[in-house]
């Protein structure tokens, strides 16, 4: 994407205490697609490709301004989300919890241990506990497994959310 494509892109995102300054049409229309969700999906898979962390989050800022579906983003979610080379970490999590799919859980399950650079100085771990939740979400035996390997780990916060989930789905 060029700069002022990002700039069009980023004014779809509702900003603190401000809403968009520009609709979803006129976003379309600019790349002369009418599908917000096919675009946001073109636009992931072209990053992705490029290695280009801005047009990531381009592309999901445009996956949410059109509202448009997870699941046709689980694959490209779930090979980007190991990659060093972004920081959109905690979204992908997010976007994946939403699905509730047992295909998530690898995913969901590395999130709950590492720790991506730029987050290195959050002690409250919150991707680990987006994840934790997430994965409390997803029926089926891969998440409770999950869950399950987390009940003992080292981190007290980690720890405790595991077994909230745990508890929650009456598996304690």
């Amino acid at each position: 994407m060029i700069p002022e494509e990002r700039d069009l892109v980023m004014d779809l995102a509702v900003g603190l205490g401000e809403g968009p300054t520009r609709t979803l049409d006129e976003v379309l229309a600019h790349f002369g697609e009418s599908d917000g969700e096919a675009l946001a999906l073109r636009l992931l898979r072209d990053a992705m490709e490029r290695q280009d962390a801005d047009d990531v989050e381009m592309a999901l800022i445009l996956h949410a301004a059109a509202d448009a579906s997870a699941e046709e983003f689980l694959e490209p979610l779930i090979e980007l989300f190991p990659a060093d080379w972004h920081r959109e970490y905690e979204d992908i999590v997010w976007m994946l919890g939403r699905l509730r799919s047992p295909r998530t859980v690898p995913t969901l399950a590395l999130a709950t241990h590492w720790v991506p650079e730029y987050l290195d100085w959050d002690e409250n771990r919150a991707l680990a506990v987006k994840a934790i939740w997430a994965l409390g979400a997803i029926p089926g035996p891969e998440a409770q497994e999950a869950l399950e390997g987390l009940r003992d780990n080292e981190n007290e916060i980690i720890r405790e959310n595991a077994v909230k989930q745990l508890t929650r789905r009456g598996e304690l």
